[in-house]
Formats: C-alpha cells, structure tokens, sequence
C-alpha cells in the first residue's frame, strides 16, 4: 500500500513577488506551508539580495518546471560603479576599485557587445557545479574556484537611467543560464570602471510578469481571513506554462485512455495535422503531456489534477 502523501492536492501556479533578503528555497516553504500543499517547487533560484518574479509550482504543476525554466526571464537592475566584488553584488567583498565613471554616451556605446549570444563567465559565487560541488560553497570554504565561460543569450539590455555618477539602472531580457551579475561584471571591465549588481528585480519568467505577483504579506492577510480555501484565488492554471505548445481537447474516454498512459487517435474530419508535442484537455481540465506520432497522441506526462 502506498503512502498517503501529507497536505492537500493543491494544483497550479503561484507567482510571488519574492521580498528582499529571503531565500528562494524559504519562499517557497512559506508559500507551500500557506496552502497547506503535498508539494511545491520553485521555477529559477533568485539570490536573497533580489526582489520580483518567483514562479512557485504547487501539486501536478510541479510536472511542468522545466517549461517555465526554459522562458525568457526579464530584469531591472542597477549597476554601482568603481567596485567589483567577490560575489558581483553588494553582498561580497570589496576586489577592485576604479576611480573612473563612465557618461551615458560610454555606456551606451558599449551595449551592443552584450547583446545575442555572448560567452559568460558565471559568477564565482553561483549554483554551478563544480567536481561534484557547488561553485558558491567552495567559494565559502575560501577555495580558488575557476569557472569556464560558456555561451548565453541576452536578447535584449538597455539603459534606463543614470541615477548618478555611481550608479546606472539597466533593463535586460535574457535566456536561461545567464547572470545578471556577471553581465555587471563584464561592463564594469569593459568600460575599465569596475561594476557590481547594487540591486536586482526579476520582472518576468516565461508567461509571467509582474502583473502577475503577489506578496507575501497579501498571501498571509488572506490565509489569516479566509484560510488555504482563500488562497486559491491566487492561483494560475498549470497550463498557463504551456501557451507555447499546441492545445488539443479530447473527449472524457480519451482522457481517460490519456490517464493510464494509452495512445488515443486525433477524431474528426477537422481534427489538425499536427507532429511532436502537444498537451491534451477535456472539460477544462489538464490531462496529458503527449508526442503526436503519425496521427496519434502518445502521452509522456500524466497530470492528476483533478484528484
């Protein structure tokens, strides 16, 4: 007999506006303690020190991370020159100092360097892996940790404004595995300035912005007035990742077949030609994640979110 899982089958999508100063893993153990949830996972860590978009997926949405991973992430962030530090933020220690500050027109000038597919350091103080270890504990335990560059792409970086000689907010769009911080690493270097992450918000993941978040403070008022049932309202369809992907409606015996992992016929004189993957509904509810092979659905993910 199988374990009865603790909590409720809580299914779908919490955005929260991350506060300053909390981990990601924490946020999300506030959030699944709120809804009193079997379970919880977070779509792409933010640091402590940043604020903003922390896609938070709760039951069978927690099947559908890596789509949200994989979007576009956007970022507001400002840059405070003549400092680099250990962690490129304002969290680390003081490496290097210029007297130098760059004008608008320097700056401007030299955007369109980072811009596409651009090769990256990652910063030393990051989850990459390491001879098995992460690069941010080695880096604790005060160990030379040597990163290789790899390739990313910042799709978009712009200047917004020069709050004042030593500090400028940027806005970027980038893809999965690029550092914020080390983009103001590497412009601090490339203007010979110097540069650090002063500080940093997530505006979007994927489908979701920030017209999309909600606090902390107004997920506990509303689980305090009207308790995990309240909360609900918060929540976004675990679809809502999978906007990218053809949707098709199949009828409940389909659904059914979709359920136990069947194979089910795309019916009907109208019914699309359609190859590769694709995900199934019927009467409003999530059923499978599937490959379209020759005419037929072969489901490679079953969701239960109705249970």
């Amino acid at each position: 007999m199988s374990r009865r899982r603790k909590g409720n089958p809580i299914h779908g999508w919490l955005v929260l506006d991350k506060p300053l100063g909390m981990t990601s893993t924490r946020a999300v153990g506030i959030v699944k303690h709120l809804f009193a949830a079997q379970k919880a996972g977070h779509a792409g860590t933010l640091d402590p020190l940043a604020t903003g978009v922390l896609p938070i997926a709760l039951g069978e949405a927690t099947k559908t991370v890596s789509f949200a991973v994989e979007g576009a992430k956007a970022y507001r962030f400002s840059v405070r020159w003549g400092e680099e530090r250990t962690t490129d933020d304002a969290e680390g220690e003081v490496g290097a100092t210029s007297t130098a500050r760059p004008k608008e027109a320097e700056i401007t000038a030299v955007l369109a360097r980072f811009i596409g597919e651009v090769m990256q350091v990652p910063p030393r103080f990051s989850a990459i892996k390491v001879g098995g270890s992460r690069a941010y504990d080695l880096a604790r335990d005060g160990l030379s940790v040597e990163l290789a560059p790899r390739p990313v792409v910042i799709d978009a970086l712009r200047l917004v404004e020069l709050s004042d000689a030593d500090t400028a907010i940027f806005e970027a769009r980038c893809g999965k595995g690029a550092y914020v911080r080390a983009l103001a690493r590497d412009m601090g270097r490339a203007l010979g300035c110097c540069g650090h992450v002063a500080a940093l918000r997530r505006t979007r993941v994927g489908p979701f912005g920030e017209e999309d978040a909600v606090t902390l403070v107004a997920l506990e008022a509303a689980a305090g007035t009207g308790g995990a049932e309240a909360l609900l309202a918060f929540l976004q369809p675990i679809e809502r990742v999978l906007a990218g992907l053809p949707g098709l409606s199949v009828s409940p015996s389909d659904a059914e077949c979709l359920a136990r992992g069947q194979a089910v016929l795309i019916r009907g004189r109208d019914a699309p030609i359609l190859s590769g993957l694709v995900y199934a509904v019927s009467r409003g509810r999530l059923i499978a994640l599937g490959e379209v092979v020759q005419g037929a659905i072969h489901p490679t993910r079953v969701f239960h979110s109705g249970e």
